[in-house]
């Protein structure tokens, strides 16, 4: 199972994949692309992805929510086998990185070929895959595509979501071509891979080629409002105010303090973070009246996570109680921790050792669509290395090196799935 991978070809890909709404920096060091669900960017990079799955001898699927899926159908093949998958997603964020998303799609691609130039008979087929609108930049919350598929979204509601202009999504894909018929489900897939940048440094302080993922770590976001009362800068003595941004900056540090008080007793890998502030009337010669607080709270163990939105609670109640204000607290959006399947993990580890390429194992501080596809099937996911851990930006980097090491770690790992060796 000690595949060669192309790297070269796979760099070319990627290359091709990076032009599609790709922007121009004087800075070498920065390789930038903005490439949001239902754009022209995002229509042109599915269209090259579709040309290689062709070109690669695969059937092509595309579903009512635009994922897109090429399956490798090799006569060796039982017509009746489940299918292994592998993939991830081409969209980003505004100004992201290269890497981010298409490396697990086109990493994927690469290990068919390479499985193919060597004469490997999967006894199951082999399919890749990219998910629609994983970040959430342009509709939704984020890993949609992969909800839907899983059942965990409703497909009518998630063509109903409107990005900034006010275009659904539906409309949006029917615009760029990419409005499905045909039916995708995870449930039936033997087992799915996928690979990503690590966004993080544990491989590149350790020197590891590959990451193995254990636990995809659970998310929730919460939403604080905080109303006090606008009033005149200038007329209003610091007595009489009720000022819902300076309730708010203790609220911003009570979670932060909760967070490394947590980190430090129970969990090391648990995050807190109010990441947005939308104050009101934003003007600098007001005292402010009302605050909306995004809260972000992130671990790979449950009871931290929760703990977490309790303090965040209990802040606001203090505040209340001290301050004078009126408070609000709701937690729209909630993901469990997600543990990768064993197996997979003990399969990707061999792989790397046949490759002889160092793997070790990690968790995940952020979120992926193999979580999703978790729910339903066994999933695993692998990282490569990301230099400095900078991701959603366009000074992420990872290696062409390390892109082909981590490539022939999936292909690996998938050729023993697929041929149950």
């Amino acid at each position: 199972m000690d595949l060669s991978v192309d790297g070269g070809r796979l760099r070319a890909d990627l290359e091709a994949n990076a032009a599609f709404g790709r922007i121009a920096y004087d800075d070498p060091e920065k390789r930038g692309r903005t490439n949001r669900t239902g754009t022209e960017a995002n229509g042109a990079a599915r269209d090259r992805l579709i040309e290689c799955f062709e070109d690669a001898g695969m059937d092509v699927a595309v579903d009512a929510v635009g994922n897109l899926v090429g399956t490798w159908l090799p006569d060796s093949v039982d017509s009746d086998a489940a299918p292994v998958a592998s993939g991830s997603h081409l969209d980003s964020v505004p100004e992201g990185g290269i890497f981010d998303g298409p490396l697990g799609v086109y990493a994927a691609l690469e290990a068919v070929r390479a499985m193919q130039d060597v004469g490997i008979e999967p006894e199951r087929p082999i399919s890749v895959v990219s998910f629609t609108e994983e970040e959430g930049a342009t509709f939704g919350n984020g890993l949609l595509g992969s909800s839907v598929a899983t059942g965990v979204t409703d497909l009518d509601e998630s063509l109903a979501l409107e990005n900034d202009s006010g275009e659904t999504l539906g409309d949006a894909l029917d615009r760029i071509g990419y409005r499905g018929s045909d039916e995708i489900d995870p449930a039936g897939w033997e087992a799915f891979y996928e690979l990503h940048v690590e966004q993080d440094t544990v491989l590149e302080d350790a020197s590891a080629d590959a990451g193995v993922v254990t636990t995809i770590t659970g998310i929730t976001h919460c939403e604080a409002t905080i109303e006090g009362e606008a009033n005149h800068a200038g007329a209003t003595a610091m007595g009489d105010r009720t000022d819902a941004l300076a309730a708010a900056s203790e609220f911003v540090l009570d979670v932060e303090a909760a967070a490394n008080d947590i980190v430090d007793r129970e969990s090391a890998s648990a995050v807190g973070t109010v990441g947005s502030l939308a104050v009101s009337p934003n003007a600098t010669n007001v005292v402010p009246g009302r605050v909306e607080a995004g809260v972000d709270v992130r671990d790979v163990e449950a009871e931290s996570m929760e703990a977490l939105v309790a303090t965040a609670r209990e802040s606001l109640s203090r505040l209340e109680r001290e301050r004078g204000v009126e408070t609000g607290f709701e937690r729209p959006f909630d993901v469990d921790p997600t543990p990768m399947s064993d197996q997979l993990r003990d399969a990707a580890h061999a792989a790397a050792e046949t490759a002889g390429r160092t793997a070790i194992d990690l968790h995940s501080g952020a979120a992926h669509d193999a979580m999703r596809v978790a729910r339903v099937t066994d999933a695993s996911l692998l990282f490569a290395p990301s230099r400095d851990g900078i991701s959603h930006s366009p000074r992420e980097w990872t290696d062409w090196a390390d892109c082909a090491a981590a490539t022939a770690v999936l292909a690996g790992a998938l050729a023993r799935v697929a041929t149950g060796k």
